[in-house]
């Protein structure tokens, strides 16, 4: 069974940072590329950062400069460090595999507060 856990999240001030972490499980993890998705309340799921196997990498504008994605593929792990973070940002966050299948996590809170 696969699955995407998320941790990591939580409230914090704006300009303050948090750390999400994701780490599948029943995938091989270096054949999948990871992403991080973002749902705000009445608003569509959007993608905010991106890593292939190589480590090529790809953001949302509205996070650029701020947010950085990585990966620990002995680890199993993917990552989301978010710095400067604003209310904006307070949103769902959902880790996403993406191969020959695509699976999903359950989604982690992040809220900012102004």
């Amino acid at each position: 069974q696969v699955q995407l856990v998320e941790s990591g999240g939580g409230l914090v001030q704006a300009g303050g940072s948090l750390r999400l972490s994701c780490a599948p499980s029943g995938i091989i993890f270096n054949t999948y590329t990871m992403g991080w998705y973002r749902q705000a309340p009445g608003k569509q799921r959007e993608l905010v950062a991106r890593i292939t196997v190589g480590g090529t990498t790809n953001y949302a504008d509205s996070v650029r400069g701020r947010f950085t994605i990585s990966r620990d593929n002995g680890k199993n792990t993917v990552y989301l460090q978010m710095n400067n973070l604003k209310p904006e940002d307070t949103a769902v966050y959902y880790c996403n595999a993406w191969g020959a299948y695509v699976y999903w996590g359950q989604g982690a809170q992040v809220t900012v507060s102004s």
